[in-house]
């Protein structure tokens, strides 16, 4: 009899012990990524407290995680530069290593050798659903990673940029409310990851006629006349210019020209009305992402869920007199991070130094998910958990969808170069900041008089583009040297006109 009861008792014993690793598993925590189409940092009231924008959704969430001072997408190959970017944030791929669409063959990047040959089956979601999670997505269609995103178990996408909660950001809520409705019907308790994607506030930013009254604008459409002038709609943003000084290097760029509502235009009236509608879609992007985290919170899963909030990249409209997204200055090459969750110290801010690209990284080291062989990323879980203030010294941007080579950027510190080579040489330009000093990034002093009598700011003496000033000549000499080095780490297949060519390297234009 007393065999029988030791024995019953390790066999109670053993079954207890392996309970809680069932219940262990369970308890990883959930994963909710949230991504806007289009999104400049400064459109945000906690990176640009002069912004109209009321979003107190996002607010909160930044009171409650931490927010990301220097994040930022890395850059593209593409004038759709959407695309690059959502490659590296289901890849965790650095933006010469991604794959290129071959039915454009001849005009991508020319490092294909490169990409990993099966990279769709170590990107976000299939990683996840290897670790045992629910994965789910909705977002935009097309410009994306298509491979991947057929990846999730359950795919909603359709691009929705109209002002009814049928045709625009309310559909992309309803596809996460309908999965979460039906996670709790069944009771499911796998952790899940939810890729929750907006059609907003790209273009055409169609916003809702409530919204739109708030922000004193109007759907324009009609382009041979201008938008009504409103003292409601949002001021100019700092850094505006009617006209870039130089050629952007892309002609034909249809974000330049040919988007709805703006086209060539660069008029007050125009960028305000424009700004107005952006305003109108992103509040309605917050109003939606509240609704999401509304029925986590009623589920009991809010607090044992991740939270990510962010941009696909920045955009301009009207700032440095451009208006879309295929430039490498802050507010379009920099993009909003906010990350909220369990062990999170509530209202703290980073540098970071993060890419997008870092998401897949760090998402898998927060949940204790193997990273995938293929990510190139940092898992910057030691910021979030205060252990250190950024992941890396050095930050590289690109864009080269133009005319080649296009532009390139390299930010340490405070300071930061950008190098123009477009227009088969006919614009070589280069262009360089100390942020601290000038974040708002004024190029000449031409430029701050066009601010002053348009915005009212006045930047300092001195605080302008410093790269032919003798006095910082050994700083841009420090900073050329480091854009090269960049370049030559990450397989840039270009070289620019003042930089020497990498010997015996025939694939280096």
């Amino acid at each position: 009899m007393a065999l029988l009861f030791k024995k019953f008792i390790c066999t109670v014993v053993l079954f207890v012990i392996a309970v809680p690793a069932c219940s262990l598993a369970d308890e990883r925590p959930n994963l909710l990524f949230i991504i806007v189409d289009d999104q400049s940092p400064f459109d945000l009231k906690i990176y640009n407290p002069e912004s109209k924008l009321d979003t107190p959704v996002i607010d909160k969430i930044a009171r409650e995680g931490m927010v990301f001072d220097r994040a930022y997408h890395m850059g593209a190959w593409s004038g759709a530069v959407c695309t690059a970017s959502r490659h590296m944030v289901m890849s965790g791929r650095t933006v010469w290593h991604l794959p290129r669409n071959r039915r454009r063959k001849g005009k991508g990047p020319v490092t294909e050798r490169l990409t990993a040959p099966e990279l769709a089956d170590t990107s976000m979601a299939a990683v996840f659903n290897r670790a045992g999670y629910e994965t789910v997505r909705t977002c935009k269609k097309g410009n994306s990673f298509e491979a991947a995103n057929a990846k999730f178990k359950i795919r909603n996408d359709s691009t929705k940029r109209g002002g009814t909660d049928e045709s625009g950001s309310a559909w992309h809520a309803e596809q996460v409310l309908q999965y979460l409705n039906q996670r709790e019907t069944l009771k499911d308790k796998d952790p899940f990851l939810i890729y929750f994607g907006f059609s907003h506030p790209h273009d055409t930013r169609d916003g809702k006629s409530e919204l739109l009254d708030k922000y004193g604008a109007v759907n324009h459409k009609d382009s041979s006349s201008l938008p009504p002038a409103n003292p409601s709609q949002p001021q100019l943003p700092s850094n505006y210019l009617p006209a870039h000084p130089f050629h952007h290097g892309h002609p034909g760029l249809r974000d330049e020209v040919n988007v709805s509502g703006v086209w060539k235009n660069r008029d007050e009236r125009t960028i305000r009305n424009e700004i107005g509608r952006e305003f109108a879609c992103s509040e309605n992007i917050d109003t939606q992402i509240g609704r999401v985290l509304s029925k986590l919170e009623a589920m009991g899963e809010l607090d044992n869920t991740f939270i990510f909030y962010t941009s696909d990249h920045g955009m301009a409209i009207g700032r440095h007199g451009l208006q879309g997204k295929q430039n490498l200055y802050e507010h379009t090459w920099r993009v909003p991070m906010i990350v909220k969750g369990p062990g999170i110290e509530p209202g703290k801010r980073s540098q970071g130094n993060i890419y997008l690209l870092d998401a897949l990284a760090t998402m898998c080291d927060l949940t204790g998910t193997k990273f995938p062989a293929t990510n190139e990323g940092k898992s910057f879980k030691p910021v979030l958990e205060g252990k250190q203030e950024v992941v890396r010294d050095v930050l590289f941007g690109v864009y080269c969808g133009g005319t080649k080579p296009g532009m390139r950027s390299v930010r340490k510190g405070d300071w930061k170069l950008i190098k123009y080579d477009v227009l088969d040489g006919e614009v070589q330009e280069t262009q360089l900041f100390n942020l601290k000093d000038n974040p708002d990034e004024f190029i000449e002093q031409h430029h701050a008089s066009d601010v002053v009598e348009l915005t009212g700011h006045l930047p300092a003496d001195g605080q302008l583009n410093l790269a032919d000033n003798p006095k910082y000549a050994e700083k841009r000499k420090e900073m050329e040297a480091l854009l090269y080095q960049e370049m030559v780490r990450l397989d840039d297949p270009y070289r620019l006109w003042d930089q020497k060519q990498i010997e015996g390297t025939d694939s280096v234009k």
